[in-house]
């Protein structure tokens, strides 16, 4: 078959004509003009069409296929198709009632517990069908997000395995714009850099569209140079303040803004905080595709501003103290702000995976989390992932449709009892990841950038792996160590609320609230709290719960009588 041009391919397979004409009409009506719609009743053709179109270097962006056919199902196409091109979004195409049917039922449970759909489509019966035309939408979006665009906003130029380049990439990543990276050393990099006027030696390098050139610029940089607040103005008085942007920070600033409090939310680095690195989350309500940390932060940081909440970034709190009946936050830029309660939510950092000469790989081959810029860059390479949490499993999933091998390293004897089902399930369907179990790392080495690992699999027994990345989700720290000696932590660090506050010498004293510590009017929620769940729907319940106990501190401090004045 001749393609009618060189755009993007959408490939439908239905063996009934009459509907697949519906569903080809459908398409057609709205984006035949910058999609091929390329529809067929055989798997066989399309399978071949689909090698035809990869082999031709073409695009496919989006393939729908029933499940009942009549030498294979739809579901069984995909997963076959997910390793021929893993970007192409996959949806299965289901009649209107037949979801309730058991065996369509089981079959979309299982394939999306395995990865081999994105989601179910629901076929068009009537034109136009806006409910169809939505999840296709939102699916050609998704798939548009993989994708270089042809004139990037602005282009990063630096070395690619160099640490700070690749911060500078993960704070776009994470801020949602769109980028090109281009090595010094390439010719593409070289050209940006003439075009900058930079030389090579001044690296990372940002050029924008405007023309406009930021050389090795600090974060707070380049958050200025998208409009990003990262200084306070005349308004520093406020209801709230909220430390830190991570799934806790938003819930409360969403639920504080939306009932009238005077928000304001500080974080050291972008929104979104550890949740924010997560390739994708399966298990948030209300999201049945999944939604990755990035877009759900997004979402959030939306919501919150539309009800008013104040953001300052790239910005650290490094001190509260009380005054009067305020509390007055100190800024890592010299600012302060004041607010009449303060909700903590800082949220925690991985842990540090001691092995020698560890550190000498980070950003050159040695990541904590990770992120799509890391991810992209693993094509046809081995990737590590130490741990064995949700975060390591979503990571080793997403990896694997860019490496050629993943391997998940934990000390344990299996993921059972540090991982969600739905998790285990993908990876143990997932041929290119393995899960090595009973090892540790103990041994790094490379050129410049990192190349084997050595594992520990007994007292003894080693085994060393070609790895040119390794990905550390081992646990983490809260950002604690800046608070007064007053608010109370365990001994890791973790903030103390309610019972967990150590009892005062009075029998009289105060009793905190449930997520109060042990200053009145200071809370915590989220990950940073001792005793949290760790988990992004509970991050997000703390952080609106946070808010009816502050409305609670609030009208308990009004209704004390002030002391007369003499």
């Amino acid at each position: 078959m001749t393609l009618p041009s060189a755009n993007p391919v959408i490939l439908v397979v239905d063996d009934d004509l009459g509907e697949l004409d519906r569903i080809s009409k459908e398409l057609l009506s709205r984006y035949a003009r910058h999609y091929d719609v390329i529809c067929e009743s055989s798997p066989e053709e399309a399978e071949r069409l689909l090698r035809e179109v990869l082999g031709d270097g073409r695009q496919i962006a989006l393939v729908l296929i029933d499940q009942w056919l009549p030498a294979t199902t739809g579901v069984q196409f995909l997963a076959e198709m997910k390793h021929l091109s893993p970007h192409t979004k996959r949806g299965l195409l289901v009649e209107w009632g037949a979801w309730g049917e058991e065996a369509t039922a089981e079959a979309i449970v299982e394939a999306m517990t395995f990865g081999h759909i994105d989601y179910y489509v629901l076929k068009p019966w009537r034109s136009p069908d806006e409910l169809f035309h939505r999840t296709i939408t939102v699916f050609l979006h998704e798939w548009s997000r993989t994708q270089l665009l042809a004139r990037p906003q602005i282009a990063v130029v630096g070395d690619t395995w160099a640490k700070r380049s690749q911060e500078v990439r993960e704070l776009l990543t994470r801020f949602r714009i769109d980028y090109a990276f281009y090595a010094a050393d390439s010719d593409e990099g070289g050209r940006a850099l003439d075009r900058g006027g930079v030389a090579a030696d001044q690296l990372p390098v940002v050029i924008m569209l405007n023309g406009g050139v930021l050389v090795d610029p600090s974060n707070a940089e380049i958050a200025e140079a998208f409009g990003v607040r990262t200084a306070l103005d005349t308004d520093i008085d406020f209801d709230l303040a909220v430390i830190g942007a991570g799934p806790a920070g938003l819930g409360a600033a969403v639920y504080g803004s939306s009932e009238g409090l005077h928000t304001l939310v500080v974080e050291r680095e972008v929104i979104g905080g550890q949740a924010g690195s997560s390739s994708l989350i399966r298990n948030y309500l209300g999201f049945a595709k999944g939604v990755s940390g990035t877009e759900l932060a997004q979402q959030a940081f939306q919501q919150a501003w539309v009800f008013g909440t104040t953001f300052l970034m790239t910005r650290a709190v490094t001190g509260i103290r009380s005054m009067d009946d305020r509390f007055l936050i100190s800024l890592s830029n010299g600012e302060e702000a004041s607010s009449k309660a303060v909700v903590l939510a800082m949220g925690v950092s991985y842990r540090r995976l001691e092995v020698p000469g560890l550190d000498d790989f980070m950003g050159a081959g040695v990541f904590y989390g990770a992120s799509g810029v890391e991810e992209q860059s693993m094509q046809g390479r081995h990737a590590l992932v130490v741990g064995g949490g949700n975060s390591a499993g979503q990571a080793a999933i997403h990896l694997a449709a860019h490496a050629e091998q993943v391997t998940i390293v934990i000390r344990r004897d299996s993921l059972a009892s540090s991982m969600s089902d739905y998790l285990i399930k993908e990876i143990e369907s997932t041929p290119k990841i393995r899960v090595q179990t009973l090892s540790h790392v103990v041994a790094v080495e490379g050129e410049g950038w990192l190349e084997r690992a050595t594992l520990s699999k007994g007292e003894a027994e080693t085994e060393t792996f070609d790895a040119e990345a390794m990905f550390i989700f081992i646990g983490a720290h809260p950002h604690t160590e800046w608070l007064p000696d007053d608010i109370a932590r365990d001994r890791w660090g973790f903030i103390l609320t309610g019972t967990d506050v150590p009892k005062g010498p009075s029998e009289s004293a105060y009793e905190p609230l449930l997520l109060e510590t042990s200053v009145q009017g200071i809370f915590a929620a989220g990950d940073v709290r001792h005793g949290s769940l760790k988990r992004v729907a509970a991050a997000v319940g703390e952080g609106s719960t946070a808010i009816r106990l502050v409305h609670e501190h609030l009208e308990r401090r009004a209704s004390v009588p002030s002391a007369p004045t003499s």
